[in-house]
């Protein structure tokens, strides 16, 4: 009979593990319980009711379940207006939106967070020949590095002065870049900046796995849109689908526009049943999102431990995201990790990951994801491009308790 197979040795090494990481699980409960009030203010203040829940289908008019789920979106991200939706089919998908809705022919587009993740460089026009890419259609490019790990504010502030930006792009997470995720501090700071030069460029940010890590999202401290999906942290583990942009009520209009049509915008699209699921996962996002950071802080300090290189953040650093990396020098040992992680799966726990194409990446890909939701990032999954020095690219874990024992699966394969 089948059974989850964890090395006595790792077993030890974990309680020893979780007692010395009890303060950084502690400040991690602390920016949990900070969004929780957050999030119940915003259920209270918009009066959630049962009714809310209620299905409307066809073209979605006159849906105030679904108006009222974006306003509470709205409210908690400290933004003015919001558009949810399950058609909204990935990060990607919601960046999209907001980039060809907001972006027209001889507007510019600055990247100030170098290069971006490869599905955003088809849609800039950057590798790819869609003839739907912005740069494709009049839209010019333009992008910064970071330095040191932060905003070269000097490069950045020269450019800005020199006029004809459009939309600053800042993608908060590493996608699978070696930096680290960009803190809610520093894009305060670069915001700031920008607004003091210019205060009608349109700051974006991509704030894929970064939600609910600190006690701030961007919209509270200058962007002026986000984007992001709903199988990562905001959908909490519960939501099946869909996707956010939230923002300025006069730029959501515009990417509404974009999204069904010019004259329609928000007004038309039914959520076919998902109210209850947005809400419901907006309602658990913190208590995940925690679960999720706890996960990766114990990761990062059993890989220390067991000798590994490549290992960030580390255990004792303060977090943007929840995703956690670990080079793993070799194919094999990739794939043995992603095996292990799969084995200590609730679905699909015996199937064997192997690299293969993957839409969207130049590289083949091999990822571990045994989970309840296709795709969804925020339960526990771990995903590489298959190139040196093999670096894995773990995140989630809905329930502490249950990730790690998948990722002491996963070391365990290591060891054999």
């Amino acid at each position: 009979m089948e059974q989850l197979y964890i090395s006595k040795n790792l077993i030890d090494m974990a309680k020893e593990a979780e007692e010395k990481l009890k303060p950084y699980f502690d400040y991690a409960k602390d920016v949990f319980e900070f969004n929780a009030q957050k999030v119940l203010n915003a259920f209270i203040k918009n009066k959630v009711a049962y009714q809310d829940f209620v299905e409307i289908n066809g073209y979605g008019f006159f849906d105030a379940g679904r108006d009222k789920v974006e306003r509470v979106f709205a409210d908690v991200f400290g933004a003015e207006d919001a558009l949810i939706r399950p058609q909204i089919m990935s990060g990607t998908n919601a960046i999209w939106l907001t980039l060809s809705g907001l972006l027209h022919s001889g507007d510019t587009m600055l990247s100030i967070s170098g290069t971006p993740y490869d599905p955003l460089q088809y849609i800039v026009g950057m590798i790819g020949d869609s003839k739907h890419a912005l740069t494709k259609n009049g839209v010019k490019y333009e992008q910064i590095e970071l330095k040191n790990n932060d905003f070269d504010y000097e490069t950045i502030e020269k450019r800005i002065k020199q006029g004809g930006v459009t939309l600053v792009e800042i993608q908060r997470s590493r996608g699978y870049s070696h930096r680290e995720g960009l803190t809610i501090t520093q894009i305060e700071k670069v915001c700031k900046l920008i607004k003091v030069i210019d205060e009608d460029i349109i700051i974006m940010v991509d704030n894929c796995y970064g939600e609910m890590v600190e006690k701030k999202e961007p919209t509270e401290v200058g962007a002026d849109v986000v984007a992001g999906s709903l199988m990562h942290n905001m959908g909490g583990g519960i939501a099946t689908s869909g996707g956010y942009i939230i923002g300025k009520q006069k730029l959501i209009e515009e990417i509404a526009d974009r999204f069904t049509s010019p004259g329609m915008g928000k007004d038309l699209g039914a959520n076919y049943n998902q109210h209850i699921k947005f809400l419901k996962g907006l309602f658990f996002a913190p208590k995940t999102v925690y679960n999720a950071v706890k996960t990766a802080i114990f990761s990062s300090f059993m890989f220390k431990k067991l000798g590994y290189k490549g290992i960030s953040p580390k255990y004792n650093q303060i977090r943007s995201d929840i995703i956690q990396t670990f080079d793993l020098e070799t194919q094999q040992n990739l794939e043995k990790f992603c095996l292990g992680l799969q084995k200590g799966s609730p679905v699909d726990s015996y199937v064997t990951p192997i690299p293969s194409e993957f839409p969207g990446y130049p590289h083949d890909e091999i990822m571990a994801a045994g989970t309840f939701t296709l795709g969804s990032t925020i339960e526990l999954t771990a995903d590489a491009p298959v190139v040196a020095p093999y670096t894995i690219f773990m995140q989630g874990g809905v329930i502490y308790e249950y990730a790690k024992l998948g990722v002491l699966s996963a070391l365990s394969e290591l060891q054999k």
